[in-house]
């Protein structure tokens, strides 16, 4: 499944003056995009909608389907319409996709490298990386587009935005200023040309010193926040996806591992380590943020409880990113370094590796 933007139904998502069904389509705008898998059983459109937009109600939905605004292969649909294998299920409202409204900010970027063609940003933790739901403004695309004139939309509107992390995901991004080099580095991504390198402090002690996690990734069906593993005979569900890992430290509990990707699906690494037992360390969305490792002591229960305070978020951290120069094919590599509340939670945990355990 694929959608064009994150937002979700808002209390204004509504067609003031007049029904949609009076508007023709090159008038409206899409807010959604989803395409049912090969595999789709038969689903009301209205509980099809449910399970893939955040926050939204039935009511809502039903709602817009009763203005005319939801689509399915170019054709106005009620709420009762069942959604077959491959149908292309769309969202239209009179007005623009909120995140598409964008504002410029005067918001600090540390840009590690720059050109005439390209730019790479080390992103702080806590910034998202472009609007949608419930963050409009304060991301990285804000920031960029008042530092920068005429930068390249990608496919979905967003300006320079080659990649993502996430909001919570520390670390380095590459953004295009123009056309070509929104194309060129877009293409090194699709064929996994380009090199990404992520540091992450995860639950458990691995058994194998490296490895690799294969599964497909797609939308958790009871948790539209989560992305899961989908297996066979169910593996259609999701996309192909491919992470290789390398131990780096074991302290104890905990291990501090490079995770490097061979894909690049949303939450990827979180959802493959989770997949096989290793939660993120502090992942709150996937179940990281209380002990799953470790001794009932009461004692070793603070000292986890001064790690998240340390570390008050997900311990990821794009480290190392690789591509080619579009403009003048020179491999370039770039290393962000580790902040501190990483590494402050990681000397903690190595002191306490020392001292408490063997």
């Amino acid at each position: 499944m694929t959608t064009s933007d994150t937002s979700s139904f808002s209390s204004s998502d509504h067609l003031p003056m007049e029904d949609s069904n009076t508007l023709p389509e090159e008038t409206l705008h899409e807010h959604y995009r989803f395409e049912a898998s090969s595999g789709q059983e038969p689903l009301r459109v209205d509980k099809f909608l449910m399970n893939f937009i955040e926050n939204a109600t039935r009511n809502k939905i039903q709602q817009a389907a009763k203005q005319g605004s939801i689509w399915v292969n170019d054709v106005q649909v009620k709420s009762n319409y069942k959604v077959k294998p491959n149908d292309v299920v769309r969202v239209l409202f009179t007005h623009p996709p909120y995140e598409h409204l964008l504002v410029a900010q005067d918001l600090p970027l540390d840009i590690v490298y720059e050109d005439d063609t390209l730019l790479v940003v080390n992103k702080a933790p806590g910034m998202v990386v472009h609007p949608g739901h419930g963050n409009y403004e304060g991301t990285l695309i804000n920031a960029l587009i008042y530092h920068f004139d005429n930068l390249p939309n990608n496919s979905s509107n967003r300006p320079g935005l080659v990649h993502r992390i996430d909001k919570d995901t520390s670390g380095l991004l590459v953004v295009a200023k123009t056309e070509h080099a929104m194309a060129h580095l877009s293409k090194q991504f699709f064929n996994k040309t380009s090199t990404r390198k992520y540091l992450a402090l995860v639950w458990g002690n691995l058994e194998e010193d490296n490895g690799t996690i294969e599964g497909n990734i797609g939308r958790h069906p009871k948790n539209r926040l989560q992305n899961t593993i989908w297996l066979a005979p169910n593996a259609h569900k999701g996309k192909p996806a491919v992470t290789h890992y390398k131990v780096l430290e074991r302290l104890g509990y905990v291990t501090l591992i490079e995770c490097q990707l061979e894909t690049g699906r949303t939450h990827q690494i979180r959802v493959h380590l989770k997949h096989i037992g290793h939660t993120l360390f502090n992942d709150a969305r996937y179940g990281g943020d209380v002990i799953l490792k470790g001794t009932s002591f009461t004692k070793y229960k603070q000292f986890v409880d001064n790690c998240f305070k340390v570390l008050p978020r997900l311990g990821l951290h794009a480290q190392t990113l690789g591509f080619e120069h579009p403009k003048t094919g020179e491999r370039m590599y770039f290393e962000a370094p580790i902040p501190s509340d990483i590494t402050d939670c990681v000397e903690k945990w190595r002191s306490y590796a020392k001292n408490s355990i063997g």
